[in-house]
């Protein structure tokens, strides 16, 4: 079996890993997960990582054929829509973000032009749906429980788990969010745990515990003995471990900015009559630790 070609990179602002995902054979490729550089004191955007990734496609010579989002993101702007302006390409998604939209457009009061239907991306994607990277096949599995939209990438021996599964020093996703469950989630660890155990994971973020050296790539094997939160741990005591733990947690930075950009395939609230496009803050509607 063949392997795609992986090159990472990492925003240490937000923590976050993104990928290019090529076919050795027909030169095509994915980016996952791309992150738009946003500045929430200034409210300034700038594409720095992006046009590090749009230079490596071409740098490569690769042909960009997919921008995938793992899911909704909490604690970045997506820069799909804008790689796509660059290099085309179809962004897609998991079906379910049609039951984020639901939830998150009465929230930010997003109005009767926002259209909950997913329709803002070129593609939605079902659970166990397969599609084609150049010559390869993509599995996507629905993985939620952090968002009711997750879903896991599955390419040869490489899954790109989003934010389900971290390194195994630091454990699993929060489930503290709007649509998130506990249970769930632990249904969907189960589904990408019995994936065959030499199956390379690769993570979304990654928080570097203790000051350790930045880590991006472990195993099913790994994960099932070594994951802090998993490893000999059942159903029930992982419930217990994970609420408690989601409990002491604070909202992430860019919930709000990220949120009302990523439901929208990344791209910003439309302009308001003065040419501006602005970012709205709900007083007193997100819990907080």
């Amino acid at each position: 079996m063949k392997s795609p070609i992986i090159t990472k990179f990492f925003d240490p602002d937000t923590f976050t890993l993104s990928y290019i995902v090529a076919d050795p054979n027909t030169q095509q490729c994915a980016i996952i997960d791309a992150v738009l550089n946003y500045s929430p004191n200034s409210g300034r955007i700038q594409t720095t990582l992006a046009d590090k990734m749009i230079a490596a496609v071409k740098a490569q010579g690769l042909s960009l054929q997919w921008l995938l989002e793992t899911h909704v993101h909490a604690d970045h702007l997506s820069a799909a829509p804008y790689i796509k302006e660059q290099l085309g390409g179809q962004i897609a998604i998991g079906a379910n973000i049609k039951v984020v939209q639901h939830v998150f457009a009465d929230l930010f009061n997003a109005g009767s032009d926002f259209h909950m239907d997913g329709s803002q991306f070129d593609k939605l994607l079902d659970d166990k749906e397969v599609f084609m990277l150049g010559d390869m096949e993509v599995l996507a599995i629905s993985t939620p429980g952090h968002t009711p939209a997750c879903m896991t990438f599955v390419v040869a021996d490489a899954c790109f788990v989003g934010d389900t599964l971290f390194m195994p020093d630091f454990g699993t996703a929060r489930c503290d969010f709007p649509g998130g469950d506990v249970a769930t989630l632990w249904d969907s660890l189960q589904r990408i745990l019995s994936l065959p155990d030499q199956t390379r994971l690769f993570m979304c973020h990654d928080y570097m515990p203790a000051g350790r050296e930045l880590q991006w790539q472990t195993t099913v094997a790994e994960s099932k003995t070594k994951n802090i939160h998993l490893a000999g741990k059942s159903r029930a005591e992982y419930i217990a471990l994970r609420k408690a733990r989601d409990a002491q947690l604070d909202v992430p930075q860019l919930l709000m900015p990220s949120v009302q950009v990523n439901m929208r395939a990344g791209r910003l609230p439309p302009a308001e009559d003065n040419g501006i496009n602005y970012l709205k803050i709900p007083i007193n509607k997100i819990a907080s630790a």
